[in-house]
C-alpha cells in the first residue's frame, strides 16, 4: 500500500534491496558528486546480485520519483525527493567519534564564558566540521530577565547605564541625572536594584516601580523600557560562518549558482523568515531545496537545530550547504553543538 508524504507526495513500498541501492547510490554521490551507475555499485559493494538486478532497481527508484538520469549519462543522480526519502527514513544515526567530542568541548571550555564567544566559535566548529557554511542566533528570551546593572560615571551628570540581561545580550545607554554622583554612590544605587530585581521580568519591575525612591525609581523606569524594546524586538543577530569553503562545492561553481547561495546566505531576512518557521522544532531538522516554501532554495539544503534553555532562552544554529550533502554525519555534529550550548545555556540560567 502507498504512503503520502507531505513532500515526496504518493510513495510506492520500497522492497529493502531497493533501499539499499537507494542509499549506496546517494552515499557514492555525495562522496564524488558524478552520476552513480550500475557497475559502481557491483564493483564497489558485495551485494551478491547482478549488475542487470541492480540496473532494473536504478530503473525503478527512477520511475518512483527518486532517482534521475542526467543528460546522456549511464549514472543515476539523487533528486531532491530522493534526498528527502533518505533523510526521512534511511539516514543512519551517526554521532561524532569520542575524540572529535572532546575536542570540540574542549574548544568552548576555554573561550571566554559569553554568549557572544560561544556563538562565534559554535558557527567555526559546524562549517569546519561539516565542510559547509554555519549560521546561529542569539538565544531569545520568552520575557527578557534581568541580571545585572552598572552605573558608571562619565562627566559631570552625565552617567553610562549598562544593562547585562540573563539571556546575555547587553544595552548601554548614556542618562543625564539632576545633580551629579561620584562613583561610590553610584555603585550602591546599582547594588541595591541588583538586589531587587536579579532574574526579574518586565512585569516584576513595574509592578516594584512605586516601591523605589525618587532616583531609583527613575533609573528602574529606564531598564523597564530597555526590557519592553527587547522583548518587542524581533529581530535576531545571525552568526555566519564557511561561506567560502562552501563556495568550492561542485553545484556552486557556476557564476549564477555562486551569486544565489550568496544572496541566501547574507540576505538576513529570508534568514529570519526560514528559522522563524522552524523556532519550535525539538530536534534537528532538514530542509531540502526550500519544500515548496522557500524557492530561492533550490540546491541548497539546511540543517538545523534549536538550542538553549525551554521557556527561559533558546536560538537556532546549523549548517548550510548544497543539497549533496553527507547528512549522517551534519546530523550528528549539529545535533552535539546545540545539545553542548544547550548545557551552557542551563549553566547561565542554573538549572
Amino acid at each position: 500500500m502507498s504512503t503520502i508524504d507531505p513532500f515526496l507526495g504518493e510513495i510506492e513500498p520500497l522492497s529493502e534491496r531497493s533501499k539499499l541501492i537507494l542509499r549506496l547510490v546517494i552515499q557514492e554521490y555525495v562522496d564524488t558528486a558524478q552520476p552513480v551507475g550500475s557497475r559502481t555499485i557491483a564493483e564497489n559493494y558485495q551485494l551478491g546480485i547482478s549488475s542487470a538486478t541492480i540496473r532494473n532497481e536504478l530503473a525503478a527508484l527512477e520511475k518512483a520519483g527518486l532517482l534521475t538520469h542526467p543528460h546522456t549519462s549511464a549514472g543515476r543522480v539523487p533528486t531532491d525527493a530522493g534526498y528527502r526519502y533518505f533523510v526521512r527514513h534511511l539516514v543512519p544515526s551517526t554521532d561524532l567519534p569520542q575524540a572529535e567530542r572532546r575536542m570540540i568541548r574542549h574548544q568552548f571550555h576555554q573561550a571566554r564564558q559569553e554568549i557572544d564567544q560561544w556563538l562565534r566559535l559554535s558557527t567555526a566548529v559546524l562549517a569546519r566540521a561539516s565542510q559547509a557554511a554555519a549560521l546561529a542566533t542569539l538565544p531569545r528570551a520568552a520575557q527578557s530577565r534581568f541580571k545585572h546593572l552598572e552605573l558608571l560615571a562619565i562627566r559631570d551628570a552625565a552617567v553610562l547605564l549598562v544593562l547585562v540581561l540573563q539571556e546575555g545580550a547587553v544595552k548601554q545607554q548614556i542618562i543625564t541625572l539632576d545633580a551629579p554622583l561620584d562613583q561610590s554612590e553610584l555603585s550602591r544605587l546599582s547594588n541595591e536594584l541588583n538586589e531587587k530585581f536579579t532574574n526579574a521580568n518586565a512585569a516584576k519591575i513595574e509592578h516594584d516601580l512605586p516601591t523605589l525612591a525618587k532616583l531609583p525609581g527613575e533609573i528602574a523606569l529606564l531598564v523597564l523600557d530597555m526590557m519592553k524594546r527587547m522583548d518587542d524586538h524581533l529581530s535576531e543577530r545571525i552568526y555566519r560562518d564557511g561561506l567560502a569553503q562552501m563556495l568550492e562545492a561542485p553545484e556552486f561553481a557556476e557564476g549564477e549558482n555562486m551569486r544565489r547561495i550568496v544572496h541566501v546566505f547574507e540576505q538576513r531576512s529570508l534568514l529570519e523568515e526560514i528559522l522563524a518557521e522552524l523556532v519550535t522544532v525539538s530536534d534537528v531538522h532538514i530542509l531540502i531545496a526550500g519544500e515548496g516554501r522557500f524557492v530561492e532554495l533550490q540546491d541548497i539544503a539546511l540543517v538545523l537545530s534549536r538550542y538553549g534553555v525551554e521557556d527561559e532562552a533558546t536560538g537556532m544554529l546549523g549548517v548550510i550547504g548544497p543539497v549533496r550533502m553527507p547528512y549522517a554525519r551534519t546530523i550528528g555534529v549539529v545535533r552535539y553543538v546545540s545539545e553542548l550550548m544547550s548545557d551552557l545555556m542551563h549553566q547561565i540560567y542554573g538549572k
